[in-house]
């Protein structure tokens, strides 16, 4: 069954102590964000999509784009991250689990409500942190070169086999 995770952008950005620092330059913040979210994406197995806010931008239009595996999207002038959420909530619940990361207590409830599992920023940042550990403790516990035949093999029978490499019997 597929996960897929949908993030309201700007209200992660403005939780997480080290991104709010950034939002003076919230082109810097949103793109850590994505950052974030794009080396969480393949660790966890969820299809990742991030929504920001542009609905007090004129005439800014709908936008997506996809940034390391990570859908972006831009609501239009006039849109709300929440409504977009909404409605991406919707659709994808058809196709497997949805995860949506908000602060928003009124938009948790929506989505909650259609069906779908909410998460708070904080605990976002904690699954994050989770998944990142855990991968690492499975790549130091399986270095490469345990997996080599050469190191499984009896030293006898590498002898001997090494013996037979270099012509002598």
């Amino acid at each position: 069954m597929k996960e897929f995770l949908v993030v309201d952008g700007y209200n992660v950005i403005y939780a997480w102590p080290e991104l709010e620092k950034l939002k003076p330059d919230l082109e810097h913040a949103r793109s850590r964000l994505v950052s974030i979210l794009a080396d969480y994406s393949p660790l966890s197995g969820q299809k990742v999509v991030v929504v920001f806010d542009a609905h007090q931008v004129k005439n800014q239009a709908d936008r997506t784009e996809t940034v390391d595996g990570v859908e972006v999207i831009y609501t239009q002038q006039g849109e709300t991250a929440d409504a977009l959420i909404e409605r991406l909530v919707g659709g994808l619940l058809s196709e497997g689990a949805v995860y949506v990361a908000t602060s928003d207590w009124d938009e948790q409830r929506i989505v909650f409500g259609k069906g779908a599992y909410r998460l708070t920023p904080h605990e976002l940042r904690a699954l994050i942190d989770r998944v990142k550990r855990e991968a690492g403790e499975l790549y130091v516990r399986t270095k490469p070169a345990d997996s080599y035949l050469e190191n499984r093999i009896l030293d006898k029978v590498r002898s001997r086999l090494e013996k037979w490499r270099r012509g002598k019997k």
